[in-house]
């Protein structure tokens, strides 16, 4: 058996200092020097074999933090695990709390492909590997084809289109060894929920964002842009995890999602759920009112998309404990989860074929403070999320 960790860590705005990511936002050198240890703590004490990262501006910061990490993680050893000539030394609970620093880890950054000048910067994701890689991890963000969606009105004729030919934020997918397998991992970081607004040729700013003259029409349709376009960016997610899935490849996705687990776009990425029998359906060609589907197709129905859906590791997690205590956000009064870990059948504890399963899940989150507290402007360099793992054993 193989045990390992796989997590998702939105790190929030990671660049060097006195470099201007947003406009006017850059950190000083003692708040990058704060904000690196406050990482690298997070890190040690999630001590996992896979991180996704999300919010990384340069792979140089990240090496940085995970440098950090190691030279702690060393110290740490060496203060507690016993050497040999200790008659103690191979009780198990110094296996748990000894690091296995990632000096020979891979790590895979996918930098954005909208990334611009000082103040105009976007961030990219990473994956963080003990086992390293099995070829060369891909990035998904220019589609070679633009995304064309058309509409149709209720009456059958044109509702027009919405087109994509880049993701906001790019998609890392990397195949990862452990012990006799080989997982695809996807790491993403979809389309925030923050509105959308065009800029007028020749204006200074786009209209809405004048909140002096507020317009709560036009703030609403910012807002129908950044969930259509985070609805596509899933559609192109999900078209990728499908390949794996008929390839017969284990499949894990990680990352923020920018919306919880029953949200549609979570849902898009995870794929429908199946009705519970499809024998009393009207077939798709029916031309009778008994014109259903047989007991047979139900059974092939059924199996096709139970064979391509994924399922959320904190809903495994909760289902095990019979509690709900996990969220990875706190703004405005509102505690969610919008950092997902989904994770295809072949880790399910029903499934016939499995190749392991989760053990546990935990999350990090007691720094989130929420965004209405007083507190929580002065929190700003650490992540605004939690971060979640994923304790796995393979069979």
């Amino acid at each position: 058996m193989t045990d390992f960790t796989i997590a998702s860590f939105n790190v929030k705005n990671l660049i060097g200092p006195s470099e201007e990511y947003y406009r006017f936002q850059e950190y000083t050198p003692e708040e990058h020097a704060w904000k690196q240890d406050w990482l690298a703590d997070q890190l040690l004490s999630m001590d996992a074999d896979i991180v996704c990262f999300q919010e990384i501006f340069d792979e140089s910061s990240l090496r940085a933090v995970i440098a950090e990490t190691d030279l702690r993680g060393i110290a740490s050893n060496e203060t507690v695990i016993p050497d040999r000539t200790k008659r103690y030394h191979k009780r198990a609970i110094f296996r748990h709390l000894a690091f296995a620093p990632y000096t020979d880890a891979g790590l895979a950054f996918a930098p954005n492909a909208n990334d611009g000048a000082p103040g105009q910067r976007r961030p990219g994701v990473a994956i963080l590997s003990r086992t390293g890689f099995v070829g060369t991890p891909e990035i998904i963000q220019d589609l070679e084809t633009p995304l064309e969606i058309p509409f149709q009105d209720l009456d059958g004729s044109d509702g027009g289109s919405f087109r994509i030919s880049r993701l906001s934020r790019p998609i890392l997918k990397a195949r990862i060894p452990l012990g006799d397998q080989t997982i695809t991992v996807f790491n993403c970081h979809l389309k925030s929920k923050l509105g959308e607004h065009p800029r007028p040729d020749g204006a200074a700013f786009a209209p809405e964002s004048d909140l002096t003259n507020y317009d709560p029409v036009g703030r609403a349709l910012g807002s129908l842009r950044a969930t259509v376009r985070r609805m596509a960016e899933a559609w192109v997610l999900r078209g990728a995890i499908v390949q794996e899935l008929r390839a017969g490849n284990p499949v894990m996705v990680l990352g923020d999602f920018n919306d919880s687990e029953n949200a549609v776009s979570s849902e898009i990425i995870a794929g429908e759920h199946p009705f519970k029998n499809y024998a009393w359906m009207l077939r798709h060609d029916a031309e009778s009112r008994n014109d259903r589907y047989t007991r047979e197709e139900n059974i092939q129905i059924t199996e096709d998309i139970q064979a391509m859906r994924l399922h959320s590791a904190e809903k495994l997690f909760v289902r095990k404990s019979l509690r709900d205590m996990v969220y990875t956000s706190a703004f405005g009064g509102i505690f969610e989860s919008i950092d997902q870990i989904f994770m295809s059948r072949h880790f399910l504890p029903e499934y016939s074929d499995r190749i392991g399963e989760m053990e546990y899940f935990s999350v990090l989150n007691d720094h989130l403070t929420d965004g209405s507290h007083p507190e929580a402007p002065y929190n700003k360099l650490a992540s605004d999320h939690g971060q979640i793992i994923a304790h796995m054993r393979l069979l």
